[in-house]
């Protein structure tokens, strides 16, 4: 029962992941530096997949540099205040999805029945969760913000990435 658990949740969270990064290709690189939404769009979903999957949450460190900014101070476009101290190219956050994703799957394949039942706390103690429904919390919010980052594609260039059934791999 837990291998067809562990394939079931791989295929369908690497296939939101997979989502989230052809979403990533497809925005155009001329509109990188100059339309913020999507990329601080994409940025927050990447920071939170990453976090989402350090368990336990205290261990979580983002690899790319950030400053954690006053709520009236956070830029236009941005969707929280983890704020990254440049505009990092479309590469970088291409490679920060890579890590993630074959994060999530080393989390995925590493599960037992207790690690499952585990409890998840963040730091600040708001979210206390078993490690099974994270992973669907998890799956949730980057699918969320793959359709919105789908959105803002289909405003700037009338198309966007087709459905992911499955993940590949």
């Amino acid at each position: 029962m837990m291998n067809i658990l562990k394939e079931s949740l791989w295929k369908q969270f690497g296939a939101s992941i997979d989502m989230l990064k052809n979403a990533i290709i497809l925005w155009p690189e001329e509109s990188w530096d100059t339309n913020t939404k999507f990329f601080f769009n994409a940025w927050h979903c990447l920071v939170f997949l990453d976090y989402y999957l350090t368990i336990p949450a205290e261990h979580f460190s983002l690899p790319l540099p950030f400053t954690i900014v006053e709520s009236d101070k956070v830029p236009e476009g941005a969707i929280d205040d983890i704020i990254p101290d440049n505009i990092y190219s479309k590469k970088e956050l291409l490679h920060y999805l890579q890590l993630s994703r074959e994060k999530c799957r080393q989390v995925i394949w590493g599960l037992t029945e207790e690690k499952l039942a585990e409890r998840w706390i963040e730091v600040d103690g708001d979210r206390n969760y078993a490690v099974l429904e994270l992973l669907l919390y998890n799956m949730r919010h980057v699918q969320h913000h793959a359709a919105q980052l789908n959105m803002l594609l289909r405003g700037e260039i009338n198309d966007a990435p087709r459905w992911v059934s499955r993940a590949a791999d």
